[in-house]
């Protein structure tokens, strides 16, 4: 996955509580294979209404979400956190999210932020007041900025998650690791288990 870097963007309002996976991404679009191209489907049923948050234009672009209480709850579908990093999120902001959407977002370099309510409401009325200004995401200092300076905030977040989130180690990157002694192991395999290989007829 991608090593996450500083992000510096207009962040989007979605202010709104227990936004559930189902609403992120509906059910309908899970019969797809891929794991690419969720993000057009990204809060489908609500981007109907034509007043709906996404689809203000001037919130294009947008790689900051901030959001309101227990985002990414319901089901487990990984789903969800494809579509968001899909259409181009790379940070989520709210006063919590469900455990599974946090770990899922994690997997895949999509870093969820927990802060008190009442910078969320900070950040939620800054963006709709001022939907072109920039808040600023650290991972290295764990910090969230408005780029005016006026609001910092840090954060806390496992150090296991942010190595891998730094570095762009998924499940594969951390085995891959490993490398050479997994090599080493299947070099030496022959000598220590017996063979799976088809016995040879007898003469």
């Amino acid at each position: 996955m991608r090593k996450f870097e500083t992000v510096r963007s207009k962040a989007l309002p979605l202010n709104r509580a227990d936004v559930d996976t189902d609403q992120i991404i509906p059910a309908k679009y899970l019969k797809r294979i891929e794991r690419s191209g969720f993000g057009e489907f990204l809060f489908d049923d609500w981007r109907k209404d034509p007043e709906f948050i996404l689809n203000e234009g001037v919130f294009e672009g947008s790689r900051i979400l901030v959001a309101g209480d227990n985002f990414g709850c319901g089901s487990s579908r990984e789903h969800a956190p494809w579509a968001l990093e899909d259409y181009g999120f790379r940070a989520l902001i709210a006063p919590s999210f469900a455990d599974i959407f946090r770990n899922n977002c994690a997997k895949i370099g999509l870093l969820t932020i927990t802060l008190a309510p009442e910078d969320v409401e900070f950040l939620i009325a800054r963006a709709e007041e001022l939907p072109e200004a920039e808040t600023i995401v650290d991972l290295e200092s764990q910090t969230v900025a408005t780029a005016d300076g006026a609001f910092v905030r840090s954060f806390e977040i496992d150090p296991a998650v942010k190595r891998n989130l730094l570095e762009g180690l998924d499940a594969i990157g951390l085995t891959l690791q490993h490398e050479a002694d997994i090599d080493a192991f299947e070099a030496d395999r022959p000598d220590r288990y017996p063979s799976t290989a088809p016995a040879e007829p007898p003469a």
